[in-house]
């Protein structure tokens, strides 16, 4: 069991968009991935995240809002296509949010990383499915409350983008030693 487990946190990888094939995810192995993402740890309980997941049509209707909002020196016509195969070659698209409690009794950077462990959740689930995803978080996120029906005290942190793929290419990334980063006292 922890052979797999580090296996899956170790093969864990950024998947972008482009290299999906367009496959469909059913909704229900999405359904897992929201499951874990549920059970991140948080800070008294106040599971600050929450999803908006878009499939299907309302892809088209998020990438549309997403031009409405952006102007022509934002975005190059280019990149606007580029945005648009990326939706199309995408399964899902889940808007990670974060719901910050009105009175303050957490401090911010304890909900972020709450949202941050319940996103990682969810890339090692998608790891240990052999889906691609990747978290994404453009300036137009601060743009989309109105669109996402975000109340106040809620803000989306990005993307999450989830798709399946044929092949990947090595990688040949090169972490630091561990040793390197821990003072045994």
């Amino acid at each position: 069991m922890k052979d797999i487990l580090n296996s899956i946190i170790r093969n864990r990888r950024s998947v972008y968009p482009n290299q999906y094939n367009g496959k469909i995810i059913s909704n229900e192995v999405i359904k897992e991935i929201l499951i874990n993402a549920n059970t991140a740890p948080t800070h008294r309980m106040t599971q600050p995240w929450f999803f908006k997941v878009f499939s299907g049509d309302s892809k088209s209707k998020l990438v549309n809002e997403i031009l409405d909002l952006t102007s022509d020196q934002e975005m190059s016509e280019s990149v606007k296509e580029n945005l648009m195969t990326k939706f199309q070659l995408t399964s899902h698209i889940i808007c990670i949010c974060m719901n910050r409690d009105v009175k303050n009794i957490i401090p911010e950077w304890e909900e972020l990383a709450a949202v941050s462990m319940s996103v990682q959740n969810m890339w090692l689930t998608c790891t240990a499915y052999k889906l691609g995803c990747y978290w994404s978080s453009p300036s137009v996120i601060n743009r989309l409350d109105n669109f996402l029906d975000l109340q106040s005290n809620q803000r989306c942190l990005g993307f999450f983008y989830i798709g399946q793929y044929d092949d990947l290419p090595e990688r040949n990334l090169k972490r630091d030693k561990i040793d390197d980063k821990v003072q045994w006292i």
